[in-house]
């Protein structure tokens, strides 16, 4: 099994940046490629941005040039670099693991950017 542990939520202001962070343990070798996800209220849950194990990153359209998705395979960790923050980007974010025959969530963190 594999189990994520999310960190790095809170309140911040619009224009400000946080840092989520995301750590893997259990039976890691079977990811192939981790993201982060959000959803805000009353919406379903959209991917941000993804890494897959080689390195290849990708963005939702809204986050391009914004955030940043960065993993760390020494500490088995996952990052999202979040900068100029928007009231818009407030939501649960949710870590992604996926692999051939697994998929697993992290509990999620809040994210709450004021105006």
């Amino acid at each position: 099994q594999v189990q994520l542990v999310e960190s790095g939520g809170g309140l911040v202001q619009a224009g400000g940046s946080l840092r989520l962070s995301c750590a893997a343990s259990g039976s890691i070798v079977g990811i192939n490629g981790m993201g982060w996800y959000r959803q805000a209220p009353g919406k379903q849950r959209e991917l941000v941005a993804g890494i897959s194990r080689g390195g290849s990153t990708n963005y939702a359209d809204s986050v391009k040039g914004r955030f940043t998705i960065s993993r760390d395979n020494a500490k088995n960790t996952v990052y999202l670099q979040m900068n100029s923050l928007k009231p818009e980007d407030t939501g649960v974010y949710y870590c992604n693991a996926a692999g051939r025959y697994l998929e697993v969530w992290g509990q999620g963190t809040l994210v709450t950017v004021s105006s």
